[in-house]
């Protein structure tokens, strides 16, 4: 990784751990240990000036790039197993460190990892944070707070339902910012717009999204055809697929015992995860973006938010504890757009719950 990326008192490193070679950013030395876990299309360049500022607070921060991000091995991802892949990744990456318990904060996709690492290793939490974090019944193809599917294919989901155009400009390491280019998908769709980062930091996550790897085993994955609109459904391999609801199924969130106390993080304005969400197909499809949807009743915009809402009421019935942070003003990176009230909110939480 070029130095230039790295700010200072951020350091890269390197871990072969069981199951691949794990890229991770580290800041901090303090006793009380925290793991960050980014989003789709990103890496963990994201969070180096949240793990400075969490550095400064006595953490020990990590940050790892997940599998075919960043600087991590690009191995390809069995989407029938849901994210399972990416959380056991982070299992064996966190074993590799010696690190027995922690808090860990998932961000958007890496919401859903941390949900899946709650889950299959049940008790090794301090506290879960979920910034911006994808629903647990996936993205795309259901209908309701329950996440009843549209379809019984789960067509609107997977790896078709990536922008051909935004894919073909990730594999040619596009830094323009013409129109569907990484850098304005950046400011358009990450941030509520008219909100910018400093140029240093633009062409920082720029270099973060650039890095995502492209291809039937990664991003988006591959797709078959489908009877049902939108005429695409999920196929088996790539990061789109694992979040499809056709193999993501977290309600078992809900069962966990014990339950580590969890912090939901979001913007009021997200157009990524949204009851309204400009990534949606039905949402697109009501708007008349995407031709021929067969109406609201055959297949209604995905209630993401809804959806998250639900399980952790859920989750507080069945004796767990949960707090939520929506940020006005805000889209889908609220560490990065909101910082001041993220950290504050994050220290209290972790403070408590240590």
């Amino acid at each position: 990784m070029p130095t230039s990326v790295l700010l200072p008192g951020i350091s890269q490193r390197r871990c072969r751990t069981a199951r691949l070679e794990t890229a991770y950013l580290e800041a901090g030395s303090g006793e009380s240990t925290l793991i960050l876990i980014h989003g789709n299309c990103s890496s963990s360049l994201f969070f180096q000036d949240l793990m400075l500022a969490l550095a400064a607070l006595g953490y020990h921060v990590y940050a790892p790039d997940m599998r075919g991000y960043g600087d991590s091995q690009a191995l390809p991802i069995d989407a029938t197993r849901g994210v399972r892949d990416l959380s056991d990744d982070l299992a064996s990456f966190a074993e590799a460190l010696g690190l027995s318990d922690f808090h860990l904060l998932g961000w958007s996709l890496g919401g859903n990892v941390a949900m899946q690492y709650a889950i299959d290793y049940p008790g090794r939490l301090h506290s879960l944070i979920l910034e911006a974090t994808g629903s647990p019944f996936g993205f795309g193809g259901t209908r309701d707070v329950a996440g009843r599917p549209v379809w019984p294919d789960f067509a609107g989901s997977g790896g078709g339902t990536a922008n051909a155009d935004f894919v073909q400009r990730l594999a040619a390491g596009d830094r323009s910012a013409e129109q569907g280019s990484p850098r304005a998908v950046m400011n358009n769709f990450y941030f509520k717009p008219p909100f910018r980062v400093t140029p240093e930091r633009e062409e920082i996550y720029v270099s973060a999204i650039l890095s995502t790897r492209t291809g039937s085993g990664n991003y988006p994955g591959d797709s078959v055809p489908s009877p049902n609109w939108p005429y695409v459904a999920p196929g088996r391999q790539g990061v789109n697929n694992a979040l499809s609801p056709a193999y993501l199924k977290q309600e078992a969130l809900t069962d966990l015992s014990p339950k580590p106390p969890i912090l939901w993080i979001h913007g009021a304005d997200d157009r990524i995860v949204s009851d309204a969400s400009l990534f949606d197909l039905g949402y697109l499809g009501q708007l008349g973006i995407v031709p021929g949807w067969p109406g609201p009743d055959q297949y209604p915009p995905q209630p993401m938010k809804a959806q998250i809402r639900h399980i952790l009421e859920r989750y507080r019935q069945r004796g767990g504890v949960y707090h939520e942070l929506l940020l006005n003003d805000c889209g889908h990176s609220p560490h990065i757009e909101k910082p001041q009230q993220v950290l504050e909110a994050m220290r209290d939480f972790m403070a408590a719950h240590s």
